[in-house]
């Protein structure tokens, strides 16, 4: 049995190191701090017994429990992030415990008046009688994802202390800066050696996701000419005008703030500009492949249109992929879902399938040669203050990783 204190005492120990990687800084990782829970880990890892334990030049932690059965079966893999978003500040995360929750509000911070309610965050009314743990309103938690981290390090320690449950070969894996978009960049597949792996990073229990968005980045740059505004008629070109133009250009409902499930739409993350020059930055979504396709023709062929009408090339639009539905890479094994799937039916929990409103390592893994669904880690509202993960729920997380080791070692005996 998994005991609560121990999961809790280990994910407080974590959540309490700060890990939040940097957008802007190319290198690996891209935050020095992201180091000092690796060197933590790597202790953690050896102390319970864990075996091949590297930590690389680009801060990627690998290690292997070996089989305990005599007969081959294919070796599974593990992997959580070790970042927090930059979204929201992980430095001096405080957590807090709140037992036997009643379903009432709770006072995150009472100087600052930060609450978490069930009125506005109706899953907390899921977890009655659970022990919740929160923030203190200044900070995220941080359990996207080391909630996913201490699950898979306490299943391990679980697996070893219990050598009668039989398991084949696990390989597990903590990566830097997936909350940047590298986390599977420099992941060594080959030296991974797995058949398939999970991500433990999905949100509340019962997740279970094999389908995710293409994603993509675009950087509009619109150039603009400055003159003295009393005698700029025919003359100045407001960048900014055009910037709000080209917005308005954009389908208006297709924003995340007005979609949901399998809907896409282009995201306006970071705007800055003068009458000279201006920036757009967005990020773009879909599901389905040929309408992320349509959505980066759309914003070029505005981009286009604007030349055309303001007779000069002021509007240019660059466009990067950033990773694909591993929908394509899963379904041809879709056993490994579907083991995943009976083991959390096996124990209780009802299983939640459905797309990924994101990415995660999983995605670019599984185009790399591993097929990576993504399994729930168990918290809520991620990226921010109101961040909060019941302490059965990563209970629950780390029986599914014993559970998919077992199962896989019964169904190749």
């Amino acid at each position: 049995m998994i005991e609560k204190k121990h999961i809790t005492d280990r994910f407080i120990k974590y959540v309490t190191i700060d890990t939040e990687s940097d957008p802007n800084n190319p290198a690996f990782p891209s935050t020095e701090n992201q180091w000092d829970l690796a060197k933590v880990l790597v202790k953690d890892l050896t102390d319970i017994g864990m075996q091949d334990i590297t930590l690389d030049e680009n801060c990627y932690i690998m290690a292997t429990l070996p089989s305990n059965i005599e007969y081959r079966v294919p070796t599974i893999g593990f992997v959580a992030h070790m970042d927090t978003s930059p979204d929201f500040t992980g430095k001096n995360v405080k957590p807090q415990i709140v037992e036997n929750y009643q379903g009432n509000d709770i006072i995150l911070n009472e100087e600052k008046n930060i609450i978490l309610s069930p009125d506005y965050f109706e899953d907390l009314l899921q977890y009655k009688g659970q022990t919740i743990i929160t923030t203190d309103g200044t900070t995220l938690l941080g359990a996207d994802d080391k909630a996913g981290v201490t699950e898979i390090v306490t299943a391990m320690e679980y697996l070893i202390k219990h050598p009668e449950i039989k398991h084949g070969k696990i390989r597990i894996c903590f990566t830097p800066d997936e909350e940047v978009g590298k986390g599977a960049h420099k992941f060594d597949v080959n030296k991974f050696d797995a058949e398939w792996a999970y991500t433990m990073d999905g949100s509340q229990i019962g997740e279970l996701e094999y389908e995710n968005f293409n994603a993509a980045s675009a950087k509009i740059t619109i150039t603009g000419k400055i003159v003295h505004p009393g005698y700029a008629k025919g003359k100045m070109i407001n960048s900014m005008q055009i910037a709000n133009e080209y917005i308005a250009s954009l389908p208006p409902e297709e924003v995340p703030e007005k979609t949901s499930n399998y809907e896409g739409f282009f995201h306006l993350h970071d705007m800055n500009g003068n009458v000279e020059k201006t920036v757009l930055e967005y990020i773009i979504r879909d599901h389905d492949l040929d309408l992320f396709e349509k959505r980066k023709y759309l914003m070029q062929r505005i981009a286009f249109d604007f030349n055309e009408r303001l007779n000069e090339d002021l509007v240019e639009v660059d466009i990067n992929n950033q990773y694909f539905n591993m929908k394509e890479k899963i379904v041809p094994v879709m056993h490994i879902v579907d083991i995943v799937e009976e083991v959390m039916k096996e124990i209780g929990i009802k299983p939640l399938i459905k797309p990924i409103r994101g990415g995660t390592d999983g995605s670019q893994l599984s185009y790399k040669g591993l097929p990576c669904p993504n399994i729930f880690a168990g918290g809520h509202n991620f990226h921010g203050r109101f961040e909060y993960i019941p302490v059965e729920s990563m209970v629950k997380a780390t029986e599914v990783i014993v559970g998919i080791a077992t199962k896989v070692s019964e169904k190749y005996a």
